[in-house]
């Protein structure tokens, strides 16, 4: 049961009828954890933590910087020089006092991602390079945790919901395979990116994620499993293509 001034607080939601009250209930009950509090991750927190997900943990070892402020949407020019989780944590607590916050000022690999993931009910990838996504989604295999994946690379934007934990499903490491292991991949820093085209790829991830959140409770909640959503910021246009199952694959076909 919702309390009166959440009631009043997500009405729009809950007069969707693809959503209701118990899907707005569910949210409520629901922890997403979110790996980067960056280009996608300040956007995607914003978001859900409007959407009333009950509960968030920011994962994040980085500091704000001043080039972060064309597409970090929570930061302001005081925040330089302080911890992204701590500020993203403070952001969306006084957004909304009633959500739990927990910042993990962490840089989580393969050593520590499960311990992180574990019991969460989704997890919402907005980090940066290949080895830290592939850590973060074989520990959700490996915790049984769904993953929403985001990613970004000048004007093109791939956003998914991966179950590889699931018999049948793909895992984001079936979609760009064990090649992508180490921290060596192009940045932002070196390529570029548009704050306004982040921020579209980083909602376009939190309406996916709420697909998951809301699976088997509204009409929402169809998770798309390995529906990999290609989107060109420059025409624009998006595309959806099938992710299969790597019989192959370490992490999901073990």
């Amino acid at each position: 049961m919702l309390e009166h001034d959440r009631l009043e607080r997500f009405a729009r939601h809950i007069v969707l009828p693809e959503i209701g009250g118990a899907g707005q209930a569910r949210l409520a009950a629901s922890h997403v954890v979110l790996i980067g509090a960056g280009g996608v991750g300040s956007p995607a927190l914003q978001y859900m933590a409007a959407a009333g997900v009950g509960k968030l943990t920011i994962v994040d070892s980085d500091e704000v910087h001043v080039s972060n402020l064309q597409r970090q949407t929570i930061f302001t020019h005081d925040d330089i020089g302080a911890s992204k989780a701590s500020r993203a944590a403070y952001w969306a607590r006084a957004f909304d006092p009633a959500i739990d916050v927990t910042a993990m000022n962490t840089r989580i690999d393969a050593g520590n991602a499960r311990a992180i993931v574990a019991g969460a009910d989704l997890v919402l990838d907005g980090c940066d390079n290949f080895a830290t996504r592939l850590a973060v989604s074989d520990a959700c295999v490996a915790e049984g945790v769904p993953l929403t994946s985001v990613a970004v690379g000048r004007f093109q934007g791939q956003v998914a919901n991966f179950a590889g934990h699931r018999a049948g499903h793909a895992c984001y490491r079936c979609w760009v395979g064990d090649a992508f292991d180490a921290d060596d991949c192009d940045t932002c820093a070196e390529q570029g990116v548009l704050g306004a085209f982040v921020g579209m790829a980083a909602t376009m991830g939190v309406m996916q994620g709420l697909r998951v959140l809301l699976d088997g409770v509204s009409t929402l909640g169809d998770p798309q499993w390995g529906q990999l959503v290609l989107i060109d910021g420059l025409k624009p246009s998006m595309r959806t293509i099938n992710v299969t199952k790597d019989p192959a694959c370490k992490a999901c076909s073990g």
